[in-house]
């Protein structure tokens, strides 16, 4: 009798021990996937403004707005997803304090707003120059997507800053947590300001690129087709004439 319980209480033990274990390699495997990301995101965006800045011929639009957008994405794999990868090491528990709290929630809403309607900016001036090429010049070009730059900057700093100034709350001390406001208006705002605004105004925007681009090869399809008609008749007419 004491044999059996001593093998079910070691079977018990053993079960536990290698569940422990299983949990633990599970555990650095995708703590190990989670570095290799945070480093190739940092990495691969710094090598894009490294070559923007670089390469002369890239100091042009649209490749500001993408330098820009690489700034947003280089600010996220170096101050959002390092304490984003704490914070869940800690069972979701935040333990560095309010500062530091806001400091993530703040850059982790401005970077991602700011990618978000950098990409915006980005099919914005890929309309104006399909759409406008004659008016579009590129000094016009220059001038516009530096304004739209400063607008997504701007908004997206009114978006994620707004809670700092007492719009909601996102920290809370006694249970460690660290989120972004989850007061109704706030959540609406920042909801409608950093996704469904920019998303109707892309698909909106390629909407349009697409009837411009359909409307351009119908045209040059006509184009195409005129002369065989025009050199058919003009055939007829020589032959009635000889």
């Amino acid at each position: 009798m004491d044999f059996n319980v001593s093998l079910a209480a070691n079977g018990t033990s053993e079960g536990n021990f290698l569940k422990k274990n299983s949990f633990s390699v599970f555990s650095i495997l995708i703590l190990t996937l989670l570095v290799i990301l945070i480093i190739a995101t940092f990495v691969w965006n710094l090598l894009v403004l490294v070559t923007i800045l670089r390469v002369k011929t890239f100091h042009r639009v649209p490749h500001n707005l993408v330098a820009s957008m690489a700034v947003s994405d280089v600010m996220v794999a170096a101050l959002v997803m390092p304490l984003s990868l704490v914070n869940e090491l800690s069972a979701r528990r935040w333990r560095l304090g309010r500062l530091l709290c806001h400091v993530w929630i703040s850059f982790d809403v401005l970077c991602c707003t700011a990618s978000i309607w950098n990409v915006t900016a980005i099919a914005l001036d890929r309309y104006w120059s399909i759409t406008r090429h004659l008016e579009y010049t590129l000094k016009t070009r220059k001038k516009i997507s530096n304004i739209m730059i400063g607008l997504t900057w701007a908004l997206s700093a009114v978006i994620s800053l707004s809670p700092l100034f007492g719009w909601g709350e996102t920290y809370t001390a006694d249970e460690e947590n660290c989120q972004v406001s989850q007061d109704p208006s706030y959540t609406i705002f920042s909801t409608f300001g950093a996704f469904y605004l920019p998303l109707c105004v892309v698909l909106f925007v390629y909407w349009k690129i697409y009837k411009a681009a359909k409307f351009r090869i119908g045209t040059r399809k006509r184009n195409a087709v005129m002369p065989n008609a025009e050199m058919v008749q003009v055939s007829k007419l020589l032959l009635c004439t000889s």
